[in-house]
């Protein structure tokens, strides 16, 4: 059995530089999108077919968490031939076993002191504001951390949408919303109180539990700890 559909008609196939076979050589992984690795599963086809049939195989399952979950035979209804479906389930099985055995390695956090201290070396010596979310599993394991915004004062520009669509998609339980005040005064401000009271809501309405705001600054006489947990001054 083919795998799907043949090469649509007028569709040029792709410059050397831009196939998939030959960017993961050139580049890390990471550059590659999730529709890039799966087409060369798709055997000897001319790369911008691999390309749209992985397109469509993704589309039909929205992600690459629901694309592991079908069957062989599923995925042979797909148009898969038996080689190319079994190839696919055995990559996806593998990274859930990579996935697994990481997260030993993942650091757990604990407490605002541990998230502060995570997020200090991200935020460096930098000169403007940035906005970032720690997702975390049960067990307080981090499993992404994710910069939501650069650049914004006025707080009340951080979206829930952007704060939880990948904490959706990470299916995790609970975030830390953590940002930097580079003029290392970490005292919230009053679009901080707020966006903090419009997130830890929104949290609730999906089901993501709002662990606490930590605002990152620099040690000094007057908050020698050089953080702010909103949670340890029950302002969240």
């Amino acid at each position: 059995m083919n795998d799907g559909p043949g090469l649509p008609p007028n569709l040029p196939d792709l410059p050397l530089s831009e196939q998939p076979v030959i960017r993961i050589q050139e580049l890390p992984s990471e550059y590659l999108s999730d529709t890039e690795l799966l087409s060369m599963f798709f055997g000897p086809v001319p790369p911008a077919a691999a390309l749209a049939r992985s397109r469509d195989l993704l589309s039909r399952y929205g992600s690459l968490k629901a694309l592991a979950a079908a069957g062989i035979r599923e995925l042979r209804s797909c148009g898969l031939s038996l080689r190319t479906a079994c190839a696919v389930k055995s990559a996806l099985a593998l990274a859930s076993r990579v996935s697994r055995t990481d997260i030993s390695s993942r650091p757990r956090i604990q407490s605002p002191a541990e998230a502060a201290a995570h997020m200090r070396p991200v935020f460096g010596a930098g000169l403007q504001e940035e906005f970032h979310v720690l997702m975390l599993d049960a067990k307080n394991n981090l499993l992404r951390r994710e910069r939501v915004t650069v650049g914004l004062v006025d707080r009340s520009q951080v979206h829930a949408r952007e704060v939880f669509r990948s904490a959706i998609r990470e299916s995790c339980s609970r975030v830390i919303l953590v940002h930097n005040h580079p003029t290392g005064d970490p005292t919230p401000s009053p679009q901080d109180l707020a966006s903090t009271r419009n997130l830890t809501a929104a949290g609730k309405v999906v089901g993501i539990e709002v662990l606490d705001h930590i605002i990152v600054g620099e040690p000094s006489s007057v908050c020698p700890r050089g953080y702010l947990s909103l949670r340890e001054e029950n302002l969240l």
